[in-house]
């Protein structure tokens, strides 16, 4: 079953995921089911008792608690979604997107599945014509982010499997590969071998130093263009009159460092920055 976030039909069905918003914008994710409840610490309400209902309208817990019934946008599944590991934020995974190429009938290659929000995203993007093949060698974590791509009707383009990087991956020529690892700049000979001729190589490092090695790492392997780059993102509050930057905002998460594979490195090449 492939789920729609943006469904066509003003009324709710069976199957429809939902997000209901409660107090101070806490919202759950759920897909409505035959027979089954979303419960919280606000009270219960029937999956059944939405169907037949329009977005946009209000329900009440048992306990007398209000919803509003809106429609998932995939910001609200990446932030809702269970895990059992640090997922990956929208701010970085909207621009790993943009920047590695990522659309409708796309192939990539991720290692470090972990809970699967960025696998989410990719399965999105790319659509019943692509393809994602998702590299985790911890079996309790990638069970985590299979069991959310189901819940998301996004499964179907996604192949999991349970390896370690230093074994190297299965599959050839594939366009793009990213990284969610730690000690990433050991398994650039391992993606080299995978990664086609000028193919997209991205990862999410955590600290500078670990941005260093991979910089040295990547050019050893014939990388070039490398990119180093970080996203800080601030909500303001929406106050006509006292429009201000929010009191919390959402900084540094990782470096992204963005590279292609070239077939050789030229150290002393004045025609190009790399």
């Amino acid at each position: 079953m492939t789920i729609k976030l943006q469904q066509n039909s003003s009324k709710l069905k069976i199957g429809d995921l939902v997000h209901l918003v409660g107090e101070k914008n806490r919202g759950y994710v759920i897909s409505l089911t035959p027979g089954k409840e979303m419960q919280s610490h606000l009270g219960i309400i029937c999956h059944d008792d939405l169907v037949g209902l329009t977005w946009g309208e209000r329900v009440q817990t048992h306990l007398g608690s209000v919803f509003m019934i809106l429609q998932p946008a995939l910001d609200d599944l990446l932030r809702d979604i269970k895990r059992q590991t640090q997922i990956m934020y929208p701010k970085d995974i909207a621009y790993i997107l943009v920047t590695m190429g990522i659309g409708a009938g796309s192939v990539i290659l991720e290692c470090g599945t972990g809970s699967g929000a960025f696998t989410t995203a990719l399965a999105f993007t790319v659509g019943k014509e692509g393809k994602i093949y998702s590299y985790e060698n911890r079996e309790q974590n990638q069970n985590t982010a299979k069991k959310n791509l189901e819940l998301f009707g996004l499964s179907e383009q996604v192949e999991f499997k349970v390896g370690d990087a230093i074994d190297g991956f299965q599959e050839r020529n594939i366009p793009a590969i990213f990284l969610d690892l730690p000690d990433a700049h050991k398994y650039i000979p391992q993606v080299r071998e995978s990664l086609i001729p000028g193919g997209f190589f991205g990862c999410l490092l955590p600290t500078t130093n670990q941005v260093s090695e991979m910089i040295t790492a990547l050019k050893k392997q014939n990388f070039a263009f490398i990119e180093v780059s970080e996203i800080l993102h601030r909500y303001y509050k929406p106050s006509a009159t006292r429009l201000r930057p929010a009191d919390k905002m959402v900084g540094h998460t990782g470096f992204l460092v963005f590279a292609r594979r070239i077939t050789h490195y030229h150290e002393n090449n004045k025609d190009f920055d790399f």
